[in-house]
């Protein structure tokens, strides 16, 4: 199966409680594993602070690896780092008065130094944060600020999760069901920046629909897509992709892609 450039290059089980969220490639330490989120891999003591839903989270060149988290209430965000020397940490970003609580992915720039994410809805706009615990204007004990924003030349609805393949240049999953903005439910998304995020203050995206994502299961009803992932490494391209019903548990996949 074919997804715009994207060819269909295999697929993995995807488990329900801990590969449901999101997945990250991790260079450094050298030989890391996958990383995967999913309502089994949140914490104790951090769901116990109310933290109860963990987004697709994304790992830096050299080695910081972020989760996004939100909560059903309040008025604020989290963000929870690892460092490359293993320490974990957590950021929060107190919410702005036009800002929506869910904190559905984060997308680490291939510079190290800035961060995007991303709210759920029908939304024409990227956030834009400082990378937490990477750069140097960030602190646990102090509030991550939004520093800038992705102008979208075309909404975009229910975003789980993007990467980025270059330096300007975005894939993103959407588990749009509608299919009113692009013609088609559940598409592969390419964002093409004006500029490098943070560096270059607001910039604008221009948004493709590439195609629709595989939508393969024993049962019917509605799938879930969720997080993606862009392995620079291998050019492969990975996508969650949930199975509606009982079939979650037996038939959910991680979808592999190479160009061409």
């Amino acid at each position: 199966m074919r997804t715009g450039p994207w060819t269909e290059a295999g697929s993995d089980r995807a488990d329900p409680l801990t590969e449901s969220q999101g997945l990250a490639s991790v260079e450094v330490p050298e030989g890391s594993p996958n990383r995967y989120t999913g309502i089994g891999t949140i914490p104790i003591d951090v769901r116990a602070r109310g933290w109860n839903h963990v987004g697709d989270p994304d790992a830096s060149y050299d080695g910081y690896y972020v989760e996004p988290y939100q909560r059903d209430d309040g008025a604020e965000k989290m963000f929870r780092v690892q460092s490359p020397d293993g320490a974990w940490a957590e950021y929060v970003h107190a919410l702005g008065p036009d800002e929506a609580l869910n904190n559905s992915w984060v997308a680490i720039t291939p510079g190290g130094q800035w961060m995007l994410a991303g709210e759920y809805g029908t939304m024409d706009r990227l956030l834009v944060f400082p990378a937490p615990g990477a750069h140097p204007d960030t602190s646990p004990s102090a509030d991550l600020p939004l520093v800038a924003t992705v102008a979208l030349d075309h909404p975009v609805r229910d975003v789980q999760g993007c990467d980025f393949t270059d330096a300007t240049t975005l894939l993103c999953s959407s588990d749009d069901p509608g299919g009113t903005l692009f013609g088609i439910t559940k598409p592969l998304l390419q964002i093409d920046l004006s500029g490098e995020p943070g560096d270059a203050g607001d910039v604008t995206g221009h948004v493709t629909a590439l195609g629709q994502l595989p939508l393969r299961s024993a049962c019917s009803g509605t799938f879930e897509v969720e997080g993606i992932d862009y392995d620079r490494r291998t050019g492969t391209l990975r996508v969650i992709v949930m199975s509606p019903g009982l079939c979650i548990l037996t038939d959910s996949m991680t979808y592999r892609f190479t160009l061409g």
